[in-house]
């Protein structure tokens, strides 16, 4: 069985050592050396170029380097015949939940006025806010919102969650659906999107849902940059509507030199890595889907076309 190996940002060659030493049976192929395209079973890819899935005549299984699957369902020419599987990996989950954790914890202790004080050389006592007073809102409740939502109650947050569907999760008030969504972001001081992109949510944190926040409200942004209007976002920046953002992905990766995000004064950059996978933790589950393929069994973690995730 031939799996051929393609990502725009993870070292390849990594991922196909850690496949081969649990699968040495499998020809792994790494792109651009696919060889001839008719032996290709597997790919797993990870934004892979439109029309490199269609070109693969007998692929019977697409798997996601991760959670998401946007980059993949990017391409209008995927064969949406081949079964889509992405992978749940728990410590990209912990990485997740430390990043959300250590933003909003910057912006509770006000970091970036201490900052600052600090390069001024002002010595300035700024009056505390009770963490009972904060209402973190989480868009996006799946595995790595659930996960972040719980980790901040032991902190003392108010913590509010919104997605498409009900979730319930013990501490958490949960809203759902469009009907709730207006109410839902008039509560955040500090918003956090972890939503899957989808059709739906693209676009979703917008000029008309950014003036819904409170005035002085954050955002922390770790899902995808395709969620952001990104000059609605400058605009409620710069207009003080909102204090700060924090942006882990944007509509554009790498982002351009020229970009106003680079130098703003109230926006914290990071280059796409809140949660990376690693090979070592992965490749057991992505052999797995491999191995299921081989005996006829059904393949986990399936991705479901239509909703996108």
């Amino acid at each position: 069985m031939a799996l051929l190996i393609y990502s725009k940002n993870h070292p390849v060659a990594d991922w196909g050592a850690a496949i081969a030493k649990l699968a040495p049976d499998l020809d792994i192929r790494l792109y651009p050396e696919i060889g001839d395209p008719a032996d290709i079973d597997v790919a797993l890819v990870w934004k892979p170029p439109p029309g490199l899935l269609q070109s693969l005549p007998n692929l019977k299984l697409i798997q996601s380097f991760g959670a998401g699957v946007d980059g993949i369902l990017a391409d209008p020419n995927v064969p949406r015949h081949v079964p889509l599987a992405r992978v749940v990996d728990g410590r990209l989950t912990v990485g997740m939940s430390e990043y959300v954790l250590l933003h909003v914890l910057r912006y509770h202790r006000q970091m970036e006025t201490m900052l600052q004080n600090q390069r001024n050389r002002t010595w300035r006592w700024l009056p505390p806010v009770d963490a009972s007073e904060r209402i973190i809102g989480i868009m996006g409740m799946g595995t790595l919102g659930t996960d972040a939502a719980k980790k901040l109650l032991p902190f003392g947050f108010q913590v509010i969650g919104w997605s498409r569907s009900l979730k319930a999760v013990d501490g958490v008030t949960s809203f759902h659906g469009d009907e709730h969504l207006d109410g839902f972001l008039k509560l955040c001081n500090v918003l956090v999107c972890l939503l899957p992109l989808t059709p739906q949510t693209r676009g979703i944190i917008n000029r008309r849902t950014l003036s819904l926040l409170p005035r002085g409200a954050y955002l922390i942004n770790a899902g995808r940059g395709g969620h952001v209007v990104e000059a609605d976002l400058l605009h409620a920046l710069d207009s003080d509507w909102l204090s700060g953002a924090t942006l882990d992905v944007f509509n554009e990766e790498p982002l351009p030199p020229e970009s106003p995000f680079w130098t703003h004064p109230k926006v914290t950059v990071t280059p796409h890595n809140a949660a990376d996978s690693i090979p070592a933790h992965v490749a057991p589950q992505i052999v797995d889907n491999i191995r299921r393929l081989q005996k006829g069994q059904p393949i986990l973690r399936l991705v479901d076309y239509e909703r996108g995730y």
